[in-house]
């Protein structure tokens, strides 16, 4: 297994503002997709006994799939916006997080 690289000193403020900030995007994104799909307005949470386990499992892989990709966009974004304000790459090998 590969080991997580460390960001440098000079973008971990920047890299938890960006993780938070595509937390929140995640979140918004997930309840309106899901109010879309079901007409509802709170997900299943596990812990509901009136939840089946398919509804469950499909709201968690919905979940995830958004929360994955609006991860990636802002991640991407913060790096892209970085390499132009100051001519390098967030990370030494242009790799990032695992």
């Amino acid at each position: 297994m590969a080991k997580k690289k460390k960001l440098p000193l000079a973008y971990q403020p920047v890299g938890f503002l960006l993780g938070w900030s595509s937390g929140w995007l995640a979140g918004l994104a997930f309840r309106k997709t899901w109010k879309a799909i079901r007409h509802e307005d709170d997900a299943p949470d596990a812990l509901d006994p009136d939840r089946s386990w398919g509804e469950i499992l499909v709201a968690a892989a919905i979940q995830g799939a958004i929360f994955a990709v609006v991860r990636s966009a802002v991640d991407r974004t913060g790096a892209k916006a970085i390499e132009r304000s100051t001519g390098t790459w967030p990370t030494k090998d242009k790799a990032g997080r695992d």
